[in-house]
């Protein structure tokens, strides 16, 4: 007896319909032979249901977690481009002349030599194409597969600096930021995301989620700091103290209403 079998083809035509647009039954992780396979997974969750955060970021029993923080830092530039489109209809060099998040920050672009104010739209454009060029880099991450620490270690930094994205949006332009949201859960996703993985501190998120207290979060996923990731954070440690109306800029390029000493300061000695 011969059994016929049909392959599934797990890709969109040429003139397929809006409704059969990604439309192919899942596909279980291990059966998933690729390089790619956790980019699929992580995008396969997304499109069964992009409000399921915890279902979204939970790895797959053995994932490496190196490859599996870069496949969503990956993911995450990806979807931050339609962001981005959707605020060009009115954030301009005009309406935005700086990159800002409240009144108490002015974020610096790192595109250029030396650190300097942008207009917002610049900005944005400029640091996913960063975040593209580190992602892509061969020399940092010539895997997809498996990834060193000290790699990973730069992930906290690219989070960071897309995280403004978020933040303008949503004090500048809500409702361009809430029509994207509703749809996406992106910013939710990001910020749980972010705590889950240690990869930015909470009072850097300042973008409120309704419903989401961010301690509750972090004390529920708190992860050990891997050892790479401690000689990094003990390398510079920042310690703040407020000076006001003095104005400063620290090394992730942010211009603050309070000055941001370094311990080795002859005034924290």
């Amino acid at each position: 007896m011969t059994v016929s079998t049909v392959k599934i083809l797990r890709r969109n035509p040429k003139g397929c319909k809006d409704e059969e647009f990604n439309n192919w039954p899942e596909e279980p992780f291990d059966e998933m032979d690729s390089t790619i396979a956790v980019q699929q997974y992580i995008q396969q969750k997304i499109r069964k249901d992009p409000s399921n955060i915890d279902e979204i970021l939970n790895p797959p029993k053995g994932q490496d977690l190196g490859t599996w923080k870069y496949e969503h830092m990956r993911q995450f530039c990806l979807e931050l481009n339609k962001l981005t489109v959707k605020l060009q209809a009115e954030c301009n060099q005009e309406s935005c002349s700086q990159m800002t998040a409240t009144e108490q920050w002015i974020f610096l672009c790192a595109a250029h030599k030396a650190p300097k104010e942008c207009p917002a739209i610049d900005y944005t454009r400029h640091t996913l194409d960063g975040a593209a060029a580190l992602l892509n880099s061969n020399k940092y991450f010539p895997s997809r597969v498996t990834i060193k620490e000290a790699s990973v270690a730069k992930l906290g930094s690219v989070c960071r600096r897309v995280y403004r994205i978020f933040s303008h949006a949503y004090y500048h332009h809500k409702t361009i930021y809430d029509e994207f949201e509703n749809e996406s859960f992106l910013c939710k996703r990001f910020s749980v995301f972010s705590i889950k993985y240690d990869l930015m501190s909470i009072e850097n998120l300042i973008v409120p989620i309704a419903g989401m207290d961010f301690n509750d979060i972090k004390k529920v996923n708190s992860i050990p700091v891997t050892m790479c990731e401690t000689a990094l954070v003990m390398e510079n440690p920042v310690v703040v103290t407020t000076v006001p109306p003095t104005v400063a800029t620290n090394s992730d390029g942010i211009i603050a209403t309070t000055v941001l000493r370094s311990s080795s300061d002859s005034s924290e000695a």
